[in-house]
């Protein structure tokens, strides 16, 4: 029986087709032709890539811009202000210095702002007035037919306040759900403090240590401090 021949190994590669050195990378590793050396990097033509139709680039670029803060002279200091408000102040200054065309450009967007408010002002107005009168009919309907058990509106009618000599409308009271059970919240902290306010006093009549009721002194004072917070807040929005 012959002995088995001997497994061939690879061949070595001579100097000639194995030349590595600068910009010479082994064989092996090489890139091959047609192939991209970061095949997961940006896509062909992405750098100028046109943005989407629902994507306002150049108004997102506009409006960073107006509000970047910039530093300008104000008097004998440096202050920060939007870029918006650094050009309508230049156009302002250059108005009074007696420029016609800062005048007109000046006095026209004054003109437009002023009327831009008015509109949305008598708009508001309207739409509390409607608001009003449609729901206390309806509260009124209810009454009328003795139902009890649908929802009261948020805001309550009783609480939109129109000024008609004012031409003004406002809520005096939550106007979501949300905002209703944070003024209950306040409310039930402020009968806590009450009753924490009474318990304080009361204690104060019988106690005779003066360190214990200079304790008891700085407590109260911390009550009626918090009570002198929320009961204007809760007065003026009718609770």
């Amino acid at each position: 029986m012959s002995a088995p021949k001997p497994a061939k190994l690879p061949a070595v590669p001579s100097q000639a087709d194995y030349d590595v050195g600068y910009a010479k990378p082994p064989t092996g590793s090489r890139f091959k032709p047609g192939q991209s050396g970061n095949p997961k990097g940006r896509p062909k033509g992405a750098k100028n890539k046109r943005p989407a139709l629902n994507d306002e680039r150049l108004k997102s670029i506009i409006l960073d811009e107006a509000y970047r803060e910039i530093t300008v002279r104000d008097g004998d200091r440096n202050v920060s202000v939007p870029m918006a408000q650094a050009i309508v102040r230049a156009l302002a200054v250059n108005a009074a210095k007696g420029q016609h065309r800062a005048q007109r450009l000046f006095a026209e967007m004054l003109s437009s702002t002023e009327r831009q408010n008015k509109a949305l002002a008598d708009e508001w107005l309207r739409t509390a007035i409607e608001y009003k009168v449609e729901w206390e009919r309806e509260l009124q309907r209810r009454e009328a037919l003795s139902i009890t058990n649908l929802p009261q509106p948020l805001p309550h009618p009783d609480q939109v306040i129109i000024d008609m000599n004012a031409g003004t409308a406002r809520v005096r009271g939550p106007m979501t759900k949300e905002d209703r059970q944070e003024l209950e919240d306040w409310k039930k902290r402020r009968d806590d403090w009450i009753a924490e306010l009474q318990d304080i006093e009361e204690h104060l009549r019988s106690e005779a240590d003066p360190d214990i009721r200079k304790l008891l002194e700085d407590d109260k004072a911390q009550a009626e401090k918090l009570l002198a917070i929320i009961d204007p807040m809760l007065e003026k929005i009718g609770y």
